[in-house]
């Protein structure tokens, strides 16, 4: 896996654990100086931000050990897979946008959205292995 995909997931990891080891027991000490708990909204949203955030760890722990072991090799070059990145054009509006799908450069896309069918053409692609 490229350094630079686990060096972002590993710095949010650390930012994750610095609010719940620093930030977040501030709040709720603050929040729960301020007297009866039972009818405290801040203490209970501190709790909550707590919980929030113990949720986050755990996922993302478990997202950089998937990312660890994932062998870039085996993923495609000539289409999109995990990483890859595609500039797209809105047929109907002469837009371009870039999102991560599994097509191929070149390809027309019909996605699906409440207001109708909408038509994209894929411009670019770049894989993980261009970025690597």
């Amino acid at each position: 896996m490229p350094k630079h995909v686990l060096a972002k997931l590993e710095k949010e990891l650390k930012d994750i654990k610095q609010a719940l080891l620093v930030e977040i027991p501030q709040e709720i000490a603050r929040a729960a100086g301020q007297g009866d708990l039972s009818e405290n909204a801040e203490y209970e949203q501190a709790l909550a931000k707590r919980d929030m955030f113990q949720n986050k760890l755990v996922t993302l722990e478990k997202r950089i050990a998937e990312v660890a072991s994932l062998d870039i090799s085996r993923l495609p070059k000539s289409r999109a897979a995990y990483g890859s990145k595609i500039t797209i054009l809105d047929l109907d509006s002469d837009e371009e946008f870039t999102y991560t799908v599994g097509q191929e450069e070149g390809n027309e896309v019909r996605v699906q959205i409440p207001a109708g069918i909408r038509r994209f053409e894929i411009l670019e692609l770049k894989t993980i292995h261009d970025v690597a």
